[in-house]
C-alpha cells in the first residue's frame, strides 16, 4: 500500500480537521529511544515528540502496560493499589501540601478540572491567561487557548496579558523595566475582571511557555504575578503539561521559581504515550471543590495507565534522566548559541533544558521573522536530513527542540550539524 493510498483513506475516514506533518508525511511505523523509523526503513532522529519522554517504546514502561493489561483494567471506583501509589509518588515530588491528586486521561483534561475547581472554590470565573497560550481544546479550556480564535470571541471572564518576550515582546530586553511592565500587565487584568463583576478565580500560569516560545521568565515576574492573583482571592493553576517530568532540567517547572501554586496539571508525558493526565491539589482546596460534588473519570487513574506512570516515574529515577535534561539541554543550547553566531538566521536562541527554540528571522537587525512558508520548508528539509523537529512561535518562526530525555550530545551533535546544513542552503 503507498502512502499516497494511506493519506487518501485517511482524508476519507477522519476528516479535514486532522494535520499531517512536513511537505511529503512520514510514515512512522516503529520507535526506540530518541529513534523513529518509516515503512521504508529509513532512521529519523526525533527532537520533537515529548510525549514517548523516556524514549519511545521503554522497555520498562511496556513491560508494565503488558503485566496490569493481563490481569485487570478497570477504573477509580473499585479499590486499586497503582493509582494510590502513584498518587503518593507524584504528591511526594511536589512543594508543601500539594499531594490531592485527580487523575484524568489528558492535559486538556487536566487544565478543564483545574479551573472547575478554581471557580468552586472561589466563588468567581475569571481567568487570566498569556497571548498565543495554547491549554487544550474542550469546550472551556479552548478559550483559554488563545493562540486558536479571534479576540473578538474572547468571553467577558477571560483576561489575556502578553506573555513576559524579552526578545520580540512589546517590552525587551534593552528596557530595564520591562519586568516590572509585563507584571503591571497582570494587575490591569485582576482590575479587569474585578470591574466586569467576574473577579479572578485563576491565574493559567505557564511554567515554560511554548505555544509563544519557549519562554522562560524571570523569578521575580512569577512571583510577582502569583502574589497579585492570591491578593485577589484567586488561586494559581502551574500548567506542567509542557515543562513537567524534567523536561527543563528539574522536576517541575516550577521547581526553577521556588514557587507553590495552588493546584498543578500535567499530561503528555506521564504515562510515556499511553494517556495520562494528573490534576494536583492540596487537601484544603480539594475538600471545598468536594463539598459542591464528586468528580468521576471513567478512564482516568485506571489500573493500566497508573501502571504505566509508575513505570515512568521509576525510569527517570533510575536513568537520572533529570540530571541528562540539565546536562545534555545545556550542551545543546550551547552548541546552538555558537551557531548562531555564524547564522545570521537565528535571532535567538530561547527555552530551557532539553525544551529549546530557535526563532528564526529574516535579519538581526529588524528581526522581521521567517515566513510560515519557509519555515515549512525548513521543517520538511530537516526530515530528509533525517531529524524531525516543530515550528511553533507567535508567528510561526520557532524551530522547536523538544527530544525524549533519553537525548544526548551525540544526539545534540547530529541534530545542530544538520540544523547548520539547512540553514545554511536556504
Amino acid at each position: 500500500m503507498s502512502n499516497e493510498s494511506l493519506i487518501a483513506r485517511r482524508r476519507t475516514s477522519m476528516g479535514p480537521v486532522y494535520r499531517l506533518f512536513y511537505d511529503e508525511p512520514v510514515h512512522i511505523v516503529r520507535g526506540e529511544g530518541v529513534w523513529l523509523w518509516d515503512d521504508g526503513g529509513n532512521r529519523y532522529l526525533d527532537c520533537y515528540n515529548n510525549v514517548a519522554s523516556v524514549g519511545h517504546c521503554h522497555a520498562g514502561v511496556v513491560a508494565a502496560v503488558h503485566r496490569q493489561m493481563q490481569l485487570l483494567n478497570t477504573h477509580t471506583r473499585y479499590l486499586h493499589e497503582n493509582v494510590v501509589l502513584l498518587a503518593e509518588r507524584l504528591g511526594a515530588l511536589l512543594p508543601g501540601d500539594l499531594g490531592t491528586c485527580m487523575f484524568v486521561c489528558t492535559g486538556t483534561e487536566a487544565n478543564d478540572l483545574a479551573v472547575q475547581i478554581a471557580r468552586v472554590v472561589t466563588g468567581r470565573r475569571g481567568v487570566i491567561v498569556t497571548q498565543a497560550s495554547y491549554h487544550g481544546n474542550s469546550a472551556l479550556v479552548r478559550k483559554l487557548s488563545t493562540e486558536g480564535y479571534p479576540a473578538g470571541e474572547r468571553p467577558d471572564w477571560l483576561a489575556v496579558v502578553e506573555p513576559p518576550d524579552f526578545y520580540r515582546g512589546p517590552y525587551r530586553e534593552d528596557d530595564p523595566t520591562a519586568t516590572a511592565r509585563y507584571v503591571d500587565e497582570v494587575d490591569r487584568a485582576v482590575r479587569r475582571l474585578g470591574d466586569a463583576g467576574c473577579g479572578t478565580a485563576a491565574l493559567m500560569l505557564d511554567t515554560i511557555w511554548d505555544a509563544p516560545g519557549p519562554l522562560t521568565p524571570p523569578v521575580e515576574y512569577v512571583h510577582a504575578i502569583c502574589d497579585l492573583v492570591h491578593e485577589a482571592g484567586g488561586l494559581v493553576i502551574a500548567d506542567e503539561v509542557q515543562a513537567g517530568y524534567c523536561r527543563t532540567g528539574r522536576w517541575w517547572g516550577l521547581d526553577h521559581y521556588g514557587i507553590r501554586p495552588d493546584i498543578v496539571t500535567m499530561g503528555k508525558p506521564a504515562g510515556n504515550g499511553h494517556p495520562l493526565g494528573v490534576t494536583v491539589t492540596t487537601p484544603e482546596i480539594a475538600a471545598g471543590f468536594a463539598a459542591g460534588g464528586t468528580y468521576f473519570n471513567t478512564f482516568g487513574g485506571n489500573p493500566v495507565s497508573a501502571a504505566a506512570g509508575l513505570a515512568v516515574l521509576e525510569a527517570i529515577e533510575n536513568e537520572k534522566l533529570a540530571e541528562n535534561a540539565a546536562a545534555t539541554g545545556a550542551y545543546l543550547r550551547g552548541r546552538l548559541e555558537d551557531l548562531a553566531e555564524s547564522n545570521p538566521r537565528i535571532g535567538s536562541v530561547k527555552g530551557r533544558g532539553l525544551f529549546l527554540g530557535l526563532d528564526l528571522v529574516e535579519d538581526p537587525a529588524s528581526r522581521r521573522p521567517l515566513s510560515g512558508e519557509t519555515m515549512d520548508r525548513l521543517a520538511s528539509r530537516l526530515m530528509r536530513e533525517g531529524i524531525l523537529v516543530g515550528v511553533t512561535g507567535r508567528h510561526g518562526n520557532v524551530l522547536k527542540l523538544r527530544p525524549p530525555l533519553v537525548f544526548r550530545t551525540e544526539h545534540a551533535d547530529t541534530a545542530v550539524a544538520a540544523i547548520g546544513k539547512v540553514l545554511g542552503e536556504d
